[in-house]
């Protein structure tokens, strides 16, 4: 693992519950980041989502992607020690359901950059199969 986790909680300011990456396996700063969200049984959304099929919510999924988006983004100079916060979607597609023991792999490649806004095309995959996709938009303040 490239980045654990005490690593990521330097770039991004997530905490537990809501930190949703457990290390970045790959990344190149201001352009791409594979990241990995081991999904656990123990997760507090599977509590009510739902107790007799627990399945990961999609809009948790895209936020695991936006926070992978946020590191590759505040890894880059300018934007050392800012916030990115998440600002929009578009193009986002639900392919498959994610439950307890997947591994989340969460691929983001920055698509565009100008000023403080930015572009990724963020793919979510479990055992090679696209469980989500979309673009998201981000403003680093």
């Amino acid at each position: 693992m490239l980045l654990g986790v005490k690593e990521i909680q330097e770039i991004i300011p997530h905490r537990y519950p809501f930190l949703l990456i457990d290390g970045v396996e790959e990344i190149e700063d201001g352009k791409r980041v594979v990241a990995v969200k081991n999904v656990s049984m123990n997760e507090y959304f599977f509590q009510g989502h739902f107790p007799q099929e627990p399945v990961m919510p999609a809009v948790l999924i895209i936020e695991a992607l936006a926070q992978a988006g946020a590191v590759v983004l505040l890894r880059m100079e300018q934007f050392k020690g800012k916030i990115a916060y998440f600002t929009g979607i578009d193009k986002a597609k639900i392919r498959k359901k994610v439950v307890p023991g997947d591994v989340l792999k969460l691929e983001v490649e920055i698509i565009k950059i100008k000023g403080p806004a930015g572009i990724g095309k963020a793919i979510a995959t479990v055992d090679g199969k696209k469980a989500v996709e979309a673009e998201l938009m981000f403003f680093i303040s």
